[in-house]
């Protein structure tokens, strides 16, 4: 697939920065407080809407390739199972008995015809129908019908899974709410790859702290001074607000030669790392060659998860030692992806330390740290019921 027009702009917008010695900056600073980081309250009302109202991305269609397949996902505090039915549709349920409430399902992934409850060994079916109960005289006035487990909208698109964490009263349009970020998802074609790691860390700080780690490159030469730095041109990053998401487009070093080539020539996904973000918790990070999945969700006051799903090319028609080879490869761009997330998450771990002393009233966002100005105001709109995803994406004036 060739260029889009919004990759040759951002192709552009970089050498006129390069020639001019400037970079994308927003119109001003903005003085987040401190209290967005650090506040008890706020932060179980991002809880309550952030992780409950929109969809978020959950797994891969690949870890769902056969009817049965299945996985649980619990980091959002919702208990969730997620599984292919035989008719080949997504569907996502609450991983919680209708009987006494006990875990059904405690495996990470599997594959199954059935669930069964371990408690009393209730059975549902991967509609999610009850479908069976031990010793049902007991229950001879039970409409089994009316206790099939409680279903979340879930929706596959793009080669990714996305879970709403909450009970939907009005139908959601999965399709209107990513619209803005369309055209680049499907150019990504992840739905061709598949899944070579998938990994999750607990990181002692709080949500926020992980997320803005991903919405500037102003840290790259300091804080990924032996690793990440001599890849990319220094903090010369563009953004493209794609409200409430937006794409976040880093350009490597040798971007700079595109200069000395006519337009024809340009090849947008050799010369960029694009770190798009999807509202609110998600990151698709596109190398050049592979994809990461973030999610980076809350867990508690100074608490989150960082999960990743690293995606790479099927080898089906490798050869024994081409895949050999080829594993070898990922395993290298893994170890060194790991290095320097846990660069960041060192550094994120000493905010969350610094945050109680008072030191800081407000955190100080510079122009050129475009996502995290982009971020807070979609957030910010979301906490304020400005932002929200019913069957269309609205937002009130």
């Amino acid at each position: 697939m060739g260029n889009s027009h919004e990759e040759i702009d951002i192709i552009r917008r970089t050498l006129r920065y390069c020639e001019a010695g400037t970079t994308h900056m927003e119109s001003g600073l903005l003085r987040n407080p401190v209290s967005h980081y650090a506040n008890a309250q706020r932060l179980a009302q991002e809880q309550a809407i952030l992780f409950r109202e929109f969809p978020i991305v959950v797994g891969h269609v690949s870890q769902l390739a056969s009817a049965g397949d299945f996985f649980t996902h619990d980091e959002t505090g919702v208990p969730m199972l997620v599984t292919r039915t035989r008719q080949g549709a997504v569907k996502a349920f609450m991983n919680v008995c209708r009987h006494r409430g006990a875990r059904i399902v405690t495996e990470a992934g599997g594959n199954a015809t059935t669930f069964s409850c371990p408690y009393h060994a209730w059975t549902y079916d991967l509609e999610g129908r009850l479908r069976g109960l031990r010793q049902p005289a007991g229950f001879a006035d039970l409409d089994k019908s009316e206790y099939g487990l409680v279903e979340l909208p879930a929706f596959e698109r793009y080669g990714l899974i996305w879970v709403r964490p909450s009970v939907s009263e009005a139908p959601i349009s999965i399709d209107a709410w990513l619209a803005p970020m369309a055209e680049q998802l499907a150019s990504v074609d992840m739905a061709s790859l598949v899944v070579h790691k998938a990994w999750s860390v607990e990181l002692n700080m709080g949500w926020r702290i992980a997320l803005e780690g991903f919405q500037e490159s102003y840290h790259f030469c300091s804080a990924h001074k032996q690793t990440a730095c001599s890849a990319y041109l220094d903090n010369q990053s563009v953004f493209v607000d794609h409200y409430p998401h937006f794409r976040h487009a880093v350009p490597l070093a040798q971007t700079v030669e595109l200069q000395q080539q006519p337009e024809a020539d340009w090849d947008y996904r050799a010369n960029y790392m694009d770190q798009n973000y999807l509202f609110p918790c998600n990151f698709v990070q596109v190398m050049t060659d592979h994809v990461f999945i973030h999610s980076v969700i809350p867990t508690g006051p100074g608490k989150s998860v960082f999960k990743c799903i690293m995606l790479v090319p099927d080898d089906v028609d490798l050869s024994a030692e081409q895949r050999a080879k080829k594993t070898r490869y990922w395993e290298a761009n893994y170890n060194v992806v790991c290095t320097v997330f846990g660069e960041d998450f060192a550094i994120g771990e000493g905010i969350q330390q610094g945050l109680s002393t008072g030191v800081n009233e407000h955190f100080v966002i510079g122009q050129f740290e475009a996502g995290i100005q982009l971020a807070e105001k979609a957030i910010g709109d979301a906490l304020d019921e400005r932002l929200v995803c019913p069957q269309t994406l609205t937002v009130i004036e």
